[in-house]
């Protein structure tokens, strides 16, 4: 770790709206000459979930989903639309909780979050009738990192990490966070046990999550609404890059206090 590097992230603002089929590395990479950023080894590119979706049409009409009973039950305790509340059961692997306008579910994925990831907001379809469109998270987040990296590597002779992400909420806070679904080149956590700390003690428990602290950082510069930035360049990121894993960052069942 560098703690002396300054870490900075800069937005990209000129992406345009994505369309299903759409190369999001030429996107990018037209989006960092505009700001004119060169990328540099080691830096990391993160990049908002909905634009992922989008280029690999994970768009859904739900006017074509017809609900099962489990999710015409779980709609009457919930409130949400029966077709909704059939996208998050066929997007999850289980439900663990449900209550009045929540379905929070472990995702297909593997990571728990509400209503299985599927989102309303900015997904890309106006007119009367857009309230029918949702957006599922992408088949493989990571996968999807590992070609943008590749892509870019391959454009720009340089070494860089690229994480995927979304919102989600937390257990015992409010507020949602940016949180990582997908990672490429980057450490999802660092393990510091047997470093010591500035009075010589040696750490004995302390793994950072580094890759959704550094997700975390990106969101507040996307934002949520109408900013219109979903990739935001960083610099300075004070870790070495390697090959993180999703692995590394979901806790396993058995040492999960909560389930």
């Amino acid at each position: 770790m560098n703690s002396k590097k300054r870490l900075i992230l800069t937005p990209l603002t000129g992406v345009p709206e994505v369309r299903e089929g759409d190369d999001l590395s030429i996107l990018i990479k037209s989006a960092l000459d505009t700001e004119g950023i060169e990328i540099k080894d080691g830096d990391v590119l993160v990049v908002a979930q909905k634009i992922v979706s989008k280029a690999e049409g994970c768009l859904v009409n739900l006017e074509t989903i017809k609900p099962v009973e489990r999710a015409r039950e779980l709609a009457e305790v919930t409130g949400k639309d029966p077709r909704l509340v059939e996208l998050i059961l066929q997007e999850s692997l289980e439900v663990l909780r449900a209550r009045p306008g929540l379905i929070v579910s472990v995702h297909r994925l593997g990571f728990v979050c509400a209503n299985a990831g599927i989102d309303h907001s900015n997904v890309g379809v106006g007119g009367a009738h857009s309230e029918n469109w949702v957006l599922l998270l992408p088949e493989d987040p990571s996968r999807s990192a590992d070609k943008i990296r590749s892509d870019l590597e391959n454009a720009t002779g340089n070494k860089l990490g690229v994480l995927v992400i979304d919102s989600h909420g937390r257990a015992w806070r409010e507020g949602i966070v940016g949180a990582v679904i997908g990672l490429s080149g980057v450490p999802g956590v660092v393990d510091l046990r047997g470093v010591s700390d500035r009075d010589g003690f040696t750490l004995q428990i302390t793994r950072l999550g580094t890759a959704d602290e550094l997700a975390s950082a990106a969101s507040l510069v996307m934002g949520q609404a109408a900013e219109g930035v979903p990739v935001v360049h960083v610099s300075g990121f004070p870790y070495s890059q390697q090959e993180g894993s999703m692995k590394e960052i979901i806790r396993s069942l058995e040492n999960d206090l909560f389930r």
